[in-house]
């Protein structure tokens, strides 16, 4: 396995990034840092990590960042660092929902790349604003859908494209949490309360948070958005008003028909994401509980397993795979996978230089885009009694 870092070599340095959102009482603070940090393509230079000027200031130097670097507010950090000769060229987004928008739009304006967490906002409206804002900067947006890091999933897609199941018949994704199955409203810690609040979380938790994840995971692997859908939509825990659960029946653009269940109200639950795709030919199965795997049953012959790292699978899961067969590989490393590829493509803009075409499947802008339509139509299709509505482009 090669450890040249081809950032540095292209530019020099490392890519210098920024960080908004993320103190140190948020998990995915750590998790994006550390993501950043793995193959040495970037360092985290700046930084405002929380709302309270006092308290980002303080946790920005608590995770590592100089005094001079710790920023109040986003707007100190955007004139700060544009008159540093070393100020940075990306930022990291991984702010509440409701602050993606105006958050990367004032990075956009200062012709900073971008990384989002997801989802992209809490509108199509916003989404398709921040798509319009990115392709008036010219600049590379990577949006971390972090499932389609694995190499695995990406081995997945690669097959479908190959054509190793066929013409892709039915499709079947599920993520089931069960961190809301009891009522926790009225005592939830801060990272439960904003996701429950429509005007921080956006207007559908469970779509936002993880339907999203399962709608992303489904069109990725099978290189097709969801034109059609029919969806049930709500809570099912007694006293809460927020969905906890959405299941929906699915068209893809091929015709081809789907389910997709996510709820985070499934008792006893870890983190269960799943996806099956059979066409044709034959089938594929991934499991987030065995990520090294990818289950390929062909028609007629016995199922075979594939094992990451294996030297016979496809550039995209060779480029993923981070481990030899054998060793699990797991989230941190998924999610650095989109960083990495998105360092690339931002050194090959920054250099005007071409970049391997295995860096460019992250998922970005557009596939925000997607989502919130996905997102949007559900929740119309569940007010309108589960009728069939179309999912735009």
């Amino acid at each position: 396995m090669a450890f040249a870092n081809p950032v540095v070599e292209r530019l020099g340095r490392r890519i210098r990034l920024g960080v908004i959102g993320g103190g140190t009482r948020a998990l995915i603070g750590h998790v994006h840092r550390s993501a950043a940090r793995l193959d040495d393509y970037y360092t985290v230079e700046a930084g405002v990590v929380a709302s309270d000027p006092d308290r980002a200031r303080a946790e920005g130097v608590a995770v590592g960042l100089q005094a001079d670097r710790a920023y109040g507010t986003l707007e100190k950090m955007l004139d700060g660092e544009a008159v540093r000769a070393d100020g940075i060229d990306a930022v990291a987004v991984m702010t509440p929902n409701h602050r993606h928008h105006p958050d990367c739009a004032a990075a956009l304006a200062r012709g900073l790349h971008v990384i989002c967490d997801k989802p992209l906002t809490t509108s199509l409206a916003d989404a398709r604003d921040l798509a319009r804002l990115v392709k008036e900067a010219g600049v590379i947006f990577a949006f971390t859908h972090n499932y389609s890091g694995f190499s695995m999933v990406r081995q997945a897609r690669a097959m479908v494209a190959a054509g190793d199941v066929g013409e892709v018949r039915q499709v079947g994704v599920e993520y089931l949490q069960g961190q809301l199955s009891t009522y926790v409203e009225p005592s939830a810690p801060e990272r439960l309360k904003w996701r429950l609040d429509p005007a921080r979380g956006g207007p559908s938790p469970v779509l936002g948070d993880i339907g999203t994840h399962a709608y992303q995971l489904a069109s990725f692997v099978t290189g097709m958005p969801v034109t059609r859908l029919a969806a049930d939509v709500g809570p099912t825990v007694p006293k809460r008003t927020a969905d906890d659960y959405a299941a929906m029946l699915l068209r893809f653009e091929n015709g081809a028909r789907g389910s997709l269940w996510v709820t985070q109200a499934a008792s006893g639950a870890e983190n269960a994401l799943k996806i099956r795709v059979y066409g044709s030919k034959g089938g594929l199965e991934w499991s987030l509980s065995e990520p090294d795997r990818l289950r390929h049953m062909a028609q007629g012959q016995p199922a075979r397993l594939l094992s990451s790292g294996l030297p016979n699978l496809s550039p995209q899961a060779q480029r993923a795979a981070r481990m030899p067969p054998g060793h699990p590989q797991g989230f941190f490393e998924a999610f650095a996978n989109i960083y990495r590829d998105a360092a690339e493509a931002i050194a090959g803009r920054l250099a005007d230089a071409d970049v391997d075409p295995l860096a460019l499947d992250f998922p970005t802008v557009e596939d925000g885009v997607l989502g919130m339509a996905f997102l949007e139509a559900a929740i119309r299709s569940a007010r309108d009694g589960g009728r069939w509505v179309d999912c735009p482009l």
